[in-house]
């Protein structure tokens, strides 16, 4: 099955009702997965050897009528099932992106029912979905409860702080638990004054110099760490 059929099938389940009253002339969330997907397709952009890198931030814009329709089914949930569509398409594809994936509604008067328009742009984050490619020492990446993060920017912040670059739902985490800062001598995680602690191959540690393989836990949550080499660096340029 592929991306966009599963798209399909979880708009489906997520929004049985809406879809018996969507009239014709409306726009379908089933229209917007595959004109994001179209997007996607369109500006990505080829930025080295067997790299891709695609848009990650979405605008999409609607008719007055359509984006009220879009609010009563949810505007959040929708947008949050469309940038985990273009994720997923986006790993079938080996596309990169340089930050979060994120879509966001915006409401336009010149628009008619039916009608709609999306904008995107490459917006650089601290983090972006693992959709391709090896992880390298300048952009490893990690894996936290199966879900993998490219490190894209040279310092990270893991707690359970809405405000962290990787938010991690654990009672054990602080709101600003875990740094991980990547420089050109290696990659160094730092306990941030957490309750209770860093642990690296089960080494309470106040810092640690990260090598490829290491696992790293906070609270109850573990983080694998990869960089795709054994000394944790490698020959990219900084």
């Amino acid at each position: 099955m592929g991306a966009l059929d599963r798209f399909e099938k979880s708009v489906e389940r997520m929004m049985n009702n809406a879809f018996a009253k969507v009239g014709r002339g409306e726009v379908k969330p089933v229209e917007l997965a595959s004109r994001l997907r179209r997007e996607l397709d369109d500006r990505a952009a080829v930025v080295g050897r067997d790299r891709t890198v695609a848009p990650n931030e979405f605008t999409i814009e609607l008719a007055p009528d359509d984006f009220a329709q879009i609010e009563a089914w949810g505007a959040q949930t929708l947008a949050d099932e469309l940038a985990s569509n273009i994720t997923a398409y986006a790993a079938t594809q080996h596309y990169a992106f340089v930050g979060p994936v994120s879509v966001t509604f915006d409401e336009q008067y010149e628009l008619v029912p039916g009608r709609f328009t999306v904008r995107s742009r490459s917006v650089q984050g601290s983090v972006a979905p693992a959709t391709s490619g090896a992880p390298t020492g300048r952009h490893p990446l990690i894996d936290i409860d199966g879900q993998r993060y490219l490190l894209t920017g040279p310092v990270t912040v893991i707690g359970r702080d809405a405000e962290a670059d990787i938010v991690v739902d654990d009672p054990g985490v602080s709101r600003r638990h875990l740094e991980i800062r990547v420089t050109p001598d290696g990659v160094v995680a730092t306990d941030m004054g957490s309750t209770n602690g860093l642990y690296v191959e089960g080494h309470q540690v106040p810092a640690a110099t990260l090598l490829d393989g290491n696992t790293m836990t906070i609270g109850r949550t573990r983080i694998m760490f990869w960089t795709g080499s054994a000394s944790g660096a490698d020959n990219e340029d900084w």
